[in-house]
């Protein structure tokens, strides 16, 4: 089982509580930047590539998996001049196409760079990313950790031996590792890929709200304890500064709520056979230009998009 990362909270939680007792240049200090822009010219809004690594240095392994460097969690948060803002799965099988061969786009910073990963995207969305977003495999544990546990809900009882999830219906508690194989989980979820990125939306949400909550902010000790697990666990794009930071955490908090837009690309089959690929998501190219060109403008309304309901009619 592929290891999903989900640790896109760790820089909300940098912006919205380090910042506030912190000083923003010691932020900017602290970040850890790599070479991941293209240069494909503005488009309408701000988009950032929001990423989950899976580098295997020691974490809880997936019989039969490949070693090295994956990118499982791919989200593209995008905050319009005006409207909702919007944060959008593209699921880790989704079939792309480069140098004439295939591959599923979660390989693609594997076998060729970041910045790659990134015209990818740009190609299904259309949009321009400007700042990207990284998160390391164990950040999650530890920010969870730090945060004394976030409340998750799932409404069936789980044994998973490839997560390692053990889960007894209804709501929890979660700890750090808890959290992490709760946004792993696939094999024991009927709907697969589709349902871990709903629960991974669900982790994220727990730790937006644990983590901008009073009793969170105005705990320095608590706030200064995340923030160090987070900037430890997080790579940013090479024109990133504490400041997009913090536009990131007001979109990512905006599209989260009850006005924001969230859910999955369009495809048009989830199970597409390619050889030497195996089975991928054949993305709906047209409708996901329609969507992001939407999203970026603010002209979609508020909701949920790309449902598995919605995308099977």
């Amino acid at each position: 089982m592929g290891k999903t990362i989900l640790l896109i909270f760790l820089v909300i939680l940098l912006a919205l509580g380090l910042s506030i007792f912190s000083s923003w240049n010691w932020v900017d200090g602290q970040l850890n930047k790599q070479s991941w822009l293209t240069d494909k010219a503005d488009t309408a809004g701000e988009s950032w590539l929001i990423l989950g690594s899976d580098e295997r240095e020691g974490t809880i392994g997936d019989a039969g998996d490949v070693t090295g460097f994956r990118t499982d969690t791919i989200l593209v948060l995008t905050k319009p001049k005006s409207g909702p803002s919007s944060l959008i799965s593209i699921p880790r099988d989704s079939l792309v196409e480069i140098d004439q061969s295939y591959m599923k786009i979660n390989a693609v910073a594997q076998l060729y760079s970041g910045k790659q990963l990134v015209n990818e995207v740009e190609d299904i969305t259309g949009q321009k990313i400007n700042h990207v977003t990284m998160v390391q495999f164990g950040g999650l544990v530890k920010v969870v950790d730090a945060l004394g546990g976030v409340e998750l809900c799932y409404d069936q009882d789980v044994d998973d031996p490839y997560s390692q999830l053990n889960w007894t219906a209804g709501c929890h508690t979660a700890d750090g590792t808890t959290a992490l194989a709760f946004s792993r989980m696939r094999y024991a979820d009927a709907q697969g890929d589709f349902g871990r990125a709903a629960r991974q939306r669900q982790v994220i949400n727990a730790i937006v709200k644990k983590g901008a909550s009073k009793n969170t902010l105005l705990n320095f000790g608590k706030v200064k304890k995340v923030a160090e697990a987070a900037l430890s666990s997080v790579t940013v794009d090479e024109k990133a500064s504490t400041s997009s930071l913090m536009r990131m955490a007001l979109a990512f908090k905006s599209a989260s709520g009850d006005q924001g837009i969230s859910g999955s690309v369009y495809w048009t089959d989830p199970g597409y056979y390619v050889d030497g690929v195996g089975s991928s998501v054949l993305l709906d190219e047209e409708k996901n230009l329609e969507l992001f060109s939407e999203l970026a403008k603010g002209t979609h309304k508020a909701g949920t998009v790309g449902t598995l309901a919605e995308q099977q009619g």
